[in-house]
C-alpha cells in the first residue's frame, strides 16, 4: 500500500542555518503518527514544511502520488492537509464561530461542518459568539483544532497542541481522537510528552539536530530505546 504522505530526503533550512538533514518519513491512510524530541531537533521545521511555510524542492515531499514540496500554503490547504500550528493563531478580531468557518475556505467536501465541530467539543457552541482569543487555553486550542477539520483534510497535522495545557485539558483534547481517526483522517502530532506520544500513535518518530534518529511501532519501542534516540546517548 502506498503512503499518504511520504518526505525524501527532505532538508530545510533558515537562511545559512540547517534545521532538518535528509528526512525520510511517511504515513499511511488513517494512521497516527507521533513525532517527539528535545526543543530544536526541527519537528515544527518539518511540519512547517510539510504545509509550504518553508520552502523545500517538490520531490522531496509527496501527497498521494503527487509530488507537493514548496508548494504555496494554500494550495496544500486544498490538497487536503491541514496544519493546527504551535500557539493555535486564532484570529483575535473574530469569534468562535468565524475563527472556525475560516477553516472551510479550501471548500474542500467531506463530513466536518459546524456542526459536527460543535458535537466534537460542545463547549465551543457555547461559546460561539465570544471573540476566540478570549477563551482559556485549552479552548482556544479546541477552536485551532476545529478551525483545521472545517477543510476536511485527509492528513491532519497537530504541532504541539498540548502546549502549556493543564493536564484534564490535555486529556480532554485526546478525547478527540479517537472521532478524528474515525472520520478517516490521518494525524501526525508532535508532541512533548513521550507517553502521550506513544498512547495514541501507531508509530512514533524521534528526531534529533534535525534527523530521525529512530522510528517503529508505538508499542514496541522502549523507555532505554526512546531516551538513547532523543538525548543521543550512546
Amino acid at each position: 500500500m502506498s503512503a499518504l504522505l511520504s518526505t525524501r530526503a527532505l532538508s530545510a533550512s533558515y537562511g545559512d542555518f540547517q534545521a532538518l538533514f535528509g528526512i525520510d518519513f511517511e504515513i499511511a491512510e488513517g494512521e497516527v503518527v507521533s513525532i517527539i524530541g528535545a526543543n530544536g531537533a526541527g519537528k515544527s521545521t518539518f511540519m512547517r514544511s510539510l504545509v509550504g511555510l518553508n520552502k523545500v524542492a517538490p520531490a522531496m515531499i509527496s501527497f498521494r502520488e503527487r509530488d507537493i514540496g514548496g508548494m504555496a500554503p494554500y494550495d496544500i490547504v486544498k490538497q487536503g492537509i491541514a496544519l493546527v500550528p504551535e500557539g493555535r493563531r486564532l484570529f483575535p478580531s473574530l469569534t468562535v464561530e468565524e475563527n472556525l468557518v475560516m477553516g472551510a475556505g479550501a471548500g474542500r467536501a467531506g463530513e466536518w461542518n459546524l456542526h459536527q465541530i460543535y458535537q466534537l467539543f460542545p463547549i465551543l457552541e457555547e461559546r460561539r459568539h465570544h471573540p476566540g482569543t478570549a477563551l482559556s487555553g485549552g479552548q482556544q486550542q479546541m477552536v485551532a483544532i476545529g478551525r483545521a477539520l472545517m477543510s476536511n483534510p485527509s492528513l491532519l497535522l497537530c504541532d504541539e497542541i498540548s502546549l502549556g495545557l493543564a493536564p484534564k485539558v490535555i486529556r480532554d483534547i485526546y478525547a478527540a481522537m479517537p472521532r478524528i481517526r474515525a472520520s478517516g483522517t490521518a494525524v501526525i502530532v508532535v508532541e512533548q510528552d513521550i507517553a502521550q506520544a506513544q498512547r495514541i500513535a501507531d508509530r512514533v518518530y524521534c528526531f534529533q539536530e534535525g534527523r530521525v534518529s529512530l522510528s517503529g511501532a508505538a508499542d514496541a519501542l522502549t523507555r532505554d530505546q526512546i531516551s538513547a534516540a532523543y538525548f543521543g546517548a550512546h
